[in-house]
């Protein structure tokens, strides 16, 4: 796979992001395909990805992630939250910079499907970029459970610099979730980037549930929903990419 040059103005501080919701790499027309999630994330040329809903390591095989990590170039950190079949199943972060250490904060629920959120150290350039990938339950008592213990985790005064929180919140209306981290972080308005703020599904967007927090000085540029026939058909939700800046130092 070819690697797509930084259209971008080149700065040590600017870096693009990405979150994704890769549906088990499950497209819209029933079939399975790492490699076309591969094409849409290399077109997105970003420099750190979150990923939802990745299958990981099984007996057999490598797993989603070690295959998306090779085929971009990317190192990877896997955050499993249950098994799927005998496979690891859960949430990835990859990076085009070191990643220094993840931290996993468990969010689970009783008698629903296991959640969690991973914090990974990147290394930018020699600063701590902490990128906190998260998929919330579908349940709104879930959420508002899981709420305040990410808001914590997020929050810790021991982990201090730029933080930028991506991931799928699987929130179908504005509720509580964004209300309590809103109160802690500083959440991107995306109706200020797009036309449409709603992600999911992919073909006739209803909900926004992927949204992106930053706080600790670093500072959103651009937020995008890339919609095209490949993001259309690759998964059932769009990926949202972001242009970020890291705090001068």
């Amino acid at each position: 796979m070819t690697h797509h040059g930084h259209s971008r103005a080149p700065s040590s501080r600017r870096l693009r992001l990405a979150t994704y919701n890769i549906h088990k790499c499950r497209g819209m027309d029933g079939r399975t395909r790492v490699d076309r999630i591969a094409e849409v994330l290399a077109s997105l040329d970003a420099d750190v990805i979150a990923l939802q809903e990745v299958v990981g390591r099984g007996s057999d095989e490598d797993g989603q992630a070690a295959e998306l990590g090779a085929r971009l170039g990317m190192g990877w950190v896997m955050d499993s939250v249950r098994l799927l079949r005998g496979k690891a199943y859960g949430n990835v972060v990859l990076s085009r910079f070191p990643i220094a250490s993840s931290l996993h904060c468990d969010l689970s629920c009783a008698k629903r499907e296991p959640r969690g959120c991973v914090r990974v150290d990147v290394d930018v350039h020699g600063h701590t970029l902490h990128v906190f990938n998260v998929h919330l339950g579908t349940a709104v008592f879930e959420r508002r459970k899981q709420a305040p213990r990410l808001a914590e985790f997020v929050a810790d005064a021991h982990v201090p610099g730029p933080k930028v929180l991506l991931g799928d919140f699987n929130e179908w209306v504005k509720g509580l979730t964004s209300k309590t981290l809103g109160a802690m972080l500083e959440g991107v308005d995306l109706t200020q980037h797009l036309r449409s703020r709603r992600t999911y599904p992919g073909v006739l967007p209803m909900f926004h549930l992927d949204h992106i927090y930053v706080a600790g000085g670093l500072t959103v540029e651009k937020v995008s929903l890339p919609r095209n026939k490949l993001t259309l058909v690759a998964s059932d939700h769009l990926p949202l990419v972001a242009d970020v800046v890291m705090p001068a130092i």
